[in-house]
């Protein structure tokens, strides 16, 4: 790589730090392109040297998110593929629990995952679409045991079914006003919740 190459990817990195920064402190609101500018030395238009626009600015943010986020889950869900039901179960649970508790610890961070709308016109690159999507393993996996005779397609729908009846209580529950939930109340909800679709999935038809 050459100088001038690496000092831009260097300034790059130094912008999405600040971008980083803003938003788990101050959220999605909090990000202004000039207090940026200021932060990392350099003039507002250069910003657009280093980023397509304030959009892709947040997907990056959101990326490493996304990543810390996965890491999460895959250390909540250990290292052993479920083998029977009970055990597939336990494991949703797990890294539903783990993602609650992601969600409260990088409360802005995490909110930007879904609060950020693209300019209009414009679209989600490929590249975030898969990393949003690689995260759906955590749940496929599990659910390839509770519904060994389903289609790929039909599992990948529960999935996100699954997902949302999950990030539904989350966002709900972490809500900072009168129906805030205290954390380990809320984590009970969340256990009781997977466990009820777990069975019923399972359940004779």
């Amino acid at each position: 790589m050459t100088t001038t190459a690496a000092r831009r990817e260097r300034q790059r990195t130094q912008l999405i730090d600040a971008a980083e920064k803003a938003i788990a402190e101050r959220g999605l609101a909090g990000l202004k392109a000039r207090e940026l500018a200021q932060e990392i030395g350099c003039a507002l238009g250069a910003i657009y040297n280093l980023v397509a626009d304030m959009d892709e600015l947040v997907l990056r943010v959101g990326s490493r998110t996304l990543a810390r986020l996965d890491a999460a889950l895959s250390a909540a869900e250990g290292e052993d593929a479920p083998a029977c039901a009970d055990t597939a179960a336990d494991r949703l649970v797990a890294v539903a629990l783990a993602y609650c508790a992601f969600a409260r610890e990088n409360l802005q961070l995490w909110r930007i995952l879904f609060e950020h709308r693209m300019a209009e016109g414009a679209v989600v690159p490929d590249w975030a679409v898969s990393e949003q999507m690689t995260l759906f393993r955590h749940i496929l996996e599990p659910l390839s045991v509770l519904l060994p005779d389903r289609a790929e397609a039909e599992r990948m729908l529960m999935s996100r079914t699954l997902f949302s009846a999950v990030h539904g209580v989350v966002a709900i529950g972490l809500e900072q006003k009168l129906i805030a939930v205290p954390h380990r109340d809320l984590d009970r909800q969340i256990e009781g919740l997977v466990r009820l679709i777990c069975r019923g999935l399972t359940a004779p038809a």
